[in-house]
C-alpha cells in the first residue's frame, strides 16, 4: 500500500510532484531507493526534451579557500528572471558551487561529474529541470590555484548578472596579508567587472580578432576616400587604442581614468617593497 508519509518522504528526498512519487512508488510497488532511481530516470528524461530551450538567465557565484590560495567561480542558467530570484533556484546553484569549491575539479567536463551527495552534477541539474520546468545548464566553471605568492580574489556584481576571478602574484610571503595590497586586488576585481577586459596584454587577444578590426576601420576610411598609402598607418594608429581599451593592463583605472591598470599595479609593489603582478583573470557576464 502506498502510503501518504511514504510519498512524503518520497517528495522530500526528490522535490519532485506528488503526482510523480505516487507514481513512482506505484510502479516500483513502494520501494522508495527504487522510486528515487526512477524519478531521477525520468527526470533525465524529460530534460533532455528541454535541452533545446535557450538559458540565458541565472545565477554567477564564487568561492574562495580561507587562505585565499584557491577559488571558483560558476554560471549556472536557467530560462526566466523569475527562476533566477526563487529561492529554490538560488539554494541549487549555491549547492552546486559548495560541491564545486570542495572538489579538486578544474575544467567544466570535470565539474559535471563532481559527485552531490548521491547523484553527479550533471545529474543534479537534470533533476532539478524536472522540477521547475526549465532548461537548466551549468554553462561555465572556473578555478584557479594560487601559484606562487599572492592571493585569488572574487567579486561578483549586479546580484549575480557578472562574475570576476583574478590572481594577483607577489615575490613575497608576506605581501598579501597587507591592506595596501588587498584594497589592490579588490579595486582590480572591480575594475575587470566594469571595463570588461577581453585580455590581461596584447598576446592574449586573439589575432584573428585584431586582424577583423583592421578591416573594419580599413572600410571605414576606404569609404571615406583616404589614400591608400596612409591608411594603414592610420590603421596602427586605431589598434594602438583597441588595444588600450580591450588590454586590462592597459586599459585606463576605472576609479583614476588617468592611471594605467599596469601602472597602478607597479606603483602598488614599490610602495610595497615588493614585484607584483597580475597573473590571470576570468570575467563572466550571464548568459554571454
Amino acid at each position: 500500500m502506498i502510503t501518504a508519509s511514504l510519498v512524503k518522504e518520497l517528495r522530500d528526498k526528490t522535490n519532485a510532484g506528488m503526482m510523480d512519487c505516487k507514481k513512482a512508488l506505484t510502479e516500483t510497488n513502494g520501494d522508495l531507493e527504487a522510486a528515487v532511481d526512477y524519478l531521477r530516470k525520468k527526470g533525465i528524461s524529460k530534460a533532455a526534451g528541454k535541452a533545446d530551450r535557450e538559458a540565458s538567465e541565472g545565477i554567477i557565484t564564487a568561492r574562495l579557500s580561507e587562505d585565499g590560495k584557491s577559488g571558483i567561480l560558476v554560471e549556472v542558467n536557467c530560462e526566466t528572471d523569475f527562476v533566477s530570484r526563487n529561492d529554490n533556484f538560488v539554494g541549487f546553484v549555491d549547492a552546486i558551487a559548495d560541491a564545486l569549491a570542495a572538489s579538486d575539479a578544474k575544467t567544466l567536463e570535470e565539474a559535471l561529474q563532481v559527485r552531490h551527495g548521491d547523484m553527479t552534477i550533471d545529474e543534479f541539474v537534470k533533476s532539478k529541470v524536472i522540477e521547475l520546468g526549465e532548461n537548466m545548464q551549468l554553462r561555465k566553471f572556473e578555478r584557479f590555484d594560487l601559484e606562487g605568492g599572492g592571493a585569488i580574489a572574487q567579486y561578483i556584481h549586479m546580484g549575480g548578472k557578472v562574475g570576476v576571478l583574478v590572481e594577483v602574484g607577489a615575490d613575497k610571503g608576506d605581501t598579501a596579508a597587507k591592506e595596501e595590497f588587498q584594497d589592490l586586488v579588490k579595486d582590480i576585481t572591480l575594475h575587470i567587472a566594469a571595463a570588461a577586459p577581453q585580455g590581461l596584454s596584447r598576446d592574449d587577444i586573439p589575432a584573428e580578432l585584431v586582424e577583423k578590426e583592421k578591416d573594419v576601420y580599413r572600410g571605414q576610411m576606404q569609404e571615406e576616400g583616404k589614400p591608400a598609402e596612409i591608411i594603414e598607418k592610420i590603421i596602427m594608429g586605431k589598434i594602438g587604442k583597441f588595444f588600450a581599451e580591450s588590454c586590462l593592463l592597459e586599459q585606463a583605472f576605472v576609479k583614476d581614468p588617468d592611471q594605467k591598470v599596469g601602472k597602478l599595479v607597479e606603483a602598488t609593489g614599490k610602495t610595497l617593497g615588493d614585484e607584483l603582478v597580475i597573473r590571470r583573470f576570468v570575467r563572466f557576464g550571464l548568459g554571454e
